[in-house]
């Protein structure tokens, strides 16, 4: 009986741990908006030579990390390759370095996360260049489709995204940013809370008059942001990776806003 015994308060222990982490968590996270640590991995997994070479050599964000955090990075690139399906559309080639490019976007949106992976899309779709859409009946460059669990690009766009990197203009990080939304509206992931708490204090800026007259005057933003609330936040994403010191001289609020949202500012 005595192992029984052991096992039995063994766990009550650690569900008794379990609960005061989490109580230790929100008190932290209602104070800094961020959650206690974020990376932590017991066995860190690398990039095979062609995929590594490529990723030191052409992805920016990874260049400007220090050595433990281009570790951290790597590792979260490599399980997101294996996690996800990679299909491709129309006799294009998703070649080892597309993978990486793809993935990069992704990794560099969620980096300040702790619960990074999603459930929310388990495919990426790649078509050679703008795909007809049978739901919408036109072409679109890009898609998150919740209901399909995909997320579609044309690599035309995804390319030049990522080619010119002024002109707040970059579909992955554009496209993740919808999958991330909808998975903070569900789920109890810490860096997924914050996450939606401040998309909607976001929504809450954007339903002000004066805010909306603002943003149409400024013409900071393309016209397509006003869509909706989703798009809204959307484009912030884009101008935040892209130009961040413009965003925040233009609007201060929106630019600490995402910065919470995703845990670190981008120099």
């Amino acid at each position: 009986m005595k192992p029984i015994f052991l096992i039995k308060y063994t766990a009550i222990f650690i569900g008794v741990v379990g609960v005061g982490v989490n109580i230790i968590e929100s008190i932290y996270v209602s104070l800094f908006n961020r959650p206690i640590f974020v990376h932590f991995y017991l066995v860190k997994k690398k990039l095979p030579k062609k995929k590594k070479e490529f990723l030191v050599e052409n992805i920016a964000f990874y260049q400007k990390l220090n050595e433990k955090q281009k570790v951290y990075f790597e590792h979260r690139l490599t399980k997101f390759i294996r996690t996800y399906d990679f299909i491709e559309r129309d006799n294009f080639e998703l070649t080892p370095e597309a993978k990486v490019l793809i993935a990069a976007s992704y990794i560099k949106l969620t980096f300040g996360m702790r619960r990074y992976l999603t459930t929310t899309f388990d495919k990426i779709i790649v078509y050679p260049t703008s795909f007809y859409s049978t739901i919408t009946e036109q072409y679109h460059k890009g898609e998150f489709n919740p209901r399909l669990k995909s997320i579609v690009f044309s690599w035309e766009d995804f390319l030049i995204g990522n080619i010119i990197l002024n002109d707040n203009l970059n579909l992955g990080i554009h496209e993740f940013s919808h999958a991330l939304t909808f998975h903070g509206r569900k789920s109890k992931d810490v860096s997924a809370r914050i996450y939606y708490r401040l998309f909607e204090e976001i929504t809450v800026f954007m339903k002000k008059e004066e805010n909306i007259e603002r943003i149409e005057t400024s013409g900071y933003f393309r016209a397509y942001a006003l869509t909706n609330k989703l798009e809204f936040v959307a484009v912030i994403m884009e101008h935040f990776f892209e130009t961040p010191e413009d965003l925040q001289q233009q609007f201060p609020q929106l630019y600490k806003k995402i910065q919470l949202m995703l845990n670190y500012s981008v120099e």
